[in-house]
């Protein structure tokens, strides 16, 4: 069972494929981080195929999976972006985009087969595909006075957390990330030294 700070998505572009009844499915998963990087892959498949009947897609984004669609384009609703974003669902994938480009064979498959279809072309796509695990991390700022560095460098060594910024002056600043369900812990941590003082985190 993964930490409520951890998700799952893809590493890089995976294709795959499905064929019923002289119809062939076309699937490809890419990791995507806003509808924006979505809607530029749409366009790039969308004129790639353009002699397609039917480009379909599911997408979900964010690390707490609230963002998300699937769209038919086309297709009997709910035959196609349902069944794409059932297998994001099942394989709990986030920051995802599944498309499945879909050739008409000339043979009606029925609503039955096109979501067995749609769902067994995104299913051989993420089969294919680099999954990688990642944390949500959240940053801390704060300032002290430099003769306390020491202290503040030995918490660093001790929690392990990234250094983003660092400025090292009368006052010193630095922004530090860590995984969400250890921040409490180092912020424990550097409120014991002396003339720390927070500044801000998101």
């Amino acid at each position: 069972m993964m930490a409520d700070d951890e998700y799952r998505t893809v590493k890089g572009v995976s294709e795959g494929f499905y064929s019923e009844k002289r119809s062939k499915f076309l699937s490809f998963a890419m990791p995507v981080h806003s509808q924006d990087e979505v809607r530029e892959w749409l366009k790039k498949y969308q004129k790639v195929y353009y002699d397609a009947r039917h480009v379909c897609y599911a997408f979900m984004i964010g690390p707490d999976r609230k963002e998300f669609r699937g769209a038919d384009n086309g297709e009997p609703s709910g035959t196609a972006g349902k069944p794409i974003l059932g297998q994001i669902n099942s394989n709990e994938l986030t920051d995802i985009l599944i498309i499945v480009v879909r050739y008409y064979g000339g043979i009606n498959l029925g609503t039955g087969g096109l979501t067995r279809a749609y769902k067994a072309a995104a299913a051989d796509a993420i089969a294919h595909a680099d999954i990688i695990e990642k944390t949500t991390d959240e940053d801390v700022v704060f300032t002290f006075e430099y003769p306390f560095l020491n202290d503040v460098m030995r918490i660093v060594k001790e929690e392990n957390p990234k250094i983003k910024s660092q400025s090292f002056e009368m006052d010193c600043v630095m922004t530090l990330r860590i995984r969400r369900s250890l921040m409490q812990n180092l912020r424990s941590c550097l409120e014991k030294v002396e003339t720390l003082r927070f500044l801000s985190d998101d």
